[in-house]
């Protein structure tokens, strides 16, 4: 099988799990930030669980397939030895900023495209083209000469990757494997509980099979990838599932094609698109909808630049470090996931002021009432 037979067969396999996925996500209307935004205006966190599901059936599949040894995650993207703290942390920040701003993070934003949504076709493109810019272009600059100078080298410590169970087997001298297993079986034990023991999620079959779906996505993509793409000579690159670069690089597949040749992350991006609209065309559910006003356009242009710039910076979204990454348990895709969801969280409560208040002393009620601030601030 030659290169670019492989290529292509990584890539149809990639455009089918997405499809599936998508077709789930767009009956489901599975979304992190409405998930987000129903926690701390509902105290609802019955959306949420459906994320922590996903996370768990990610980490269990994922780490299965590295102690049985099909794939190797520490090469990962998300385990790389140069921790990227500031990026990871800024970027977080910006993404849960900029997916509350525009009403969904990259993979919501794909979904409702495909269900007919002109508002997320603003926000992917100018997502895609920022993402573009930060990867390649312009903005590439203030990735490499701000924030990756900041970048923490570990290897200098000795220490191979950034894995939580690396990490931890250095500091106690415990075999890695034994680590791994050890810190695996906690994580997704104690999601499952967390996740299960609420009456209302247990009722709850959509919320149930789309974080069972998106964990079977992300480890899917593992062994697509770290598997059926292995080549002696030339393998794909290993990577899963993230909405944020792929998007970029779609667009400039489609205005190279000639020149270009596909890869797993495009290939996951069209699926998704497709999947949602073949299901929003099925279920009658395919809606025009645009924008309201001004202000509502310019919010989701916002929002379009900051989850493109801070995606990129963050290595990821909600899927792509707030489960792929949190798959191979690095500690940098920890980070970005509690960045992106301080930014979301913070920017929801800060909407809900400004109905009444200004932005200042909204920003300032609402650090105060996730007690960042001291109460007196209010």
């Amino acid at each position: 099988m030659d290169e670019l037979l492989v290529a292509h067969v990584v890539a149809l396999w990639g455009f089918g799990i997405a499809m599936v996925f998508g077709m789930v996500a767009n009956k489901t209307q599975f979304c992190t930030m409405g998930a987000l935004s129903d926690w701390v205006n509902f105290g609802s966190l019955t959306r949420f669980r459906a994320w922590l599901l996903a996370m768990a059936v990610a980490i269990a599949l994922s780490q299965v397939m590295q102690l049985m040894g099909w794939i190797d995650l520490s090469t990962a993207i998300y385990r790389a030895p140069n921790f990227g703290w500031l990026g990871n942390s800024v970027g977080g920040l910006l993404f849960g900023i900029g997916m509350t701003l525009g009403s969904g993070c990259g993979q919501r934003t794909l979904v409702r495209v495909g269900g007919g949504n002109l508002k997320s076709l603003v926000v992917l493109l100018v997502l895609g083209i920022t993402a573009y810019m930060t990867l390649r272009g312009l903005l590439a600059v203030v990735r490499i000469e701000v924030f990756q100078r900041t970048n923490l080298d570990l290897a200098s410590y000795g220490v191979t990757d950034q894995g939580l169970p690396t990490l931890l087997a250095s500091v106690f001298g415990i075999e890695p494997w034994i680590v791994t297993v050890t810190v695996s079986a906690l994580v997704v034990l104690t999601l499952l509980c967390f996740v299960f023991k609420d009456g209302a999620f247990r009722a709850s079959g959509e919320n149930m099979l789309v974080g069972v779906a998106l964990g079977l996505l992300v480890a899917s993509a593992w062994y697509i990838t770290g598997v059926i793409g292995f080549d002696d000579f030339d393998p794909v690159p290993f990577e899963s599932v993230t909405f944020i670069a792929p998007v970029g690089n779609a667009i400039n597949y489609l205005m190279t094609w000639t020149g270009s040749t596909i890869g797993f992350g495009i290939a996951v991006v069209f699926g998704i698109l497709c999947g949602s609209l073949f299901y929003a065309l099925a279920s009658g559910g395919f809606r025009i909808e645009t924008f309201s006003d001004r202000a509502d356009m310019i919010n989701h242009l916002i929002a379009g630049v900051l989850m493109g710039f801070g995606g990129v910076l963050a290595l990821g979204c909600t899927v792509g470090q707030g489960v792929a990454g949190i798959s191979t348990l690095s500690v940098g895709a920890i980070l970005a996931t509690g960045a992106i969801m301080l930014g979301s969280v913070v920017t929801t409560k800060v909407q809900y002021h400004m109905i009444d208040e200004s932005f200042s002393k909204s920003l300032r009620r609402s650090l105060a009432e996730l007690r960042l601030l001291p109460g007196s601030v209010k």
